[in-house]
C-alpha cells in the first residue's frame, strides 16, 4: 500500500495532492514518515473540511479539523511547517465552532490558547 501511495504521489504533477486521493495518500504515508508528510496531511484535512461534500455534516467537518490539529501537534517542534499548520488547523477549527448555531459548546478556547503558549515556549 505504501508503494502504491508513493507511486500515486509521484505520478501527480502537483506539490500537494488534494481531495479524497490526497487524504488517502497522506494518511497512509504519514504513518510511515510523519515528519515528511504530516504537514501536507494537516493541510489537506483543513481543505477537506471546507469541501462542499461535508457542507451539511458539521460533525464530519469537526472530525477532519480535530484530526488536522492532532497531526500538526504531533509534528516535531523542529519541523519548519509545524507552527504554520498548527495555527491554520486551530484557526479553521475555531471558525467552525464560531459558525455553529447557538448551542452549548464544550470548547471555550483553552486548547487554542494552550497550543499558542506551547508554540511560544518552543520558540524561546
Amino acid at each position: 500500500m505504501v508503494v502504491l501511495a508513493r507511486v500515486r504521489l509521484l505520478s501527480t504533477n502537483r506539490r500537494v495532492v488534494r481531495g479524497a486521493e490526497g487524504l488517502w495518500i497522506y494518511r497512509l504515508l504519514t504513518q510511515v514518515e510523519p515528519e515528511v508528510y504530516g504537514s501536507k496531511l494537516a493541510y489537506v484535512l483543513v481543505e477537506a473540511s471546507a469541501s462542499p461534500l461535508v457542507r451539511e455534516l458539521p460533525e464530519r467537518r469537526m472530525a477532519l479539523l480535530d484530526e488536522a490539529v492532532a497531526v500538526a501537534k504531533a509534528l516535531a517542534p523542529s519541523n519548519p511547517y509545524r507552527a504554520k499548520m498548527l495555527a491554520r488547523a486551530l484557526a479553521a477549527r475555531q471558525r467552525e465552532l464560531e459558525d455553529r448555531p447557538a448551542e452549548p459548546l464544550a470548547f471555550d478556547g483553552r486548547e487554542h490558547r494552550a497550543a499558542l503558549q506551547e508554540e511560544q515556549q518552543e520558540r524561546a
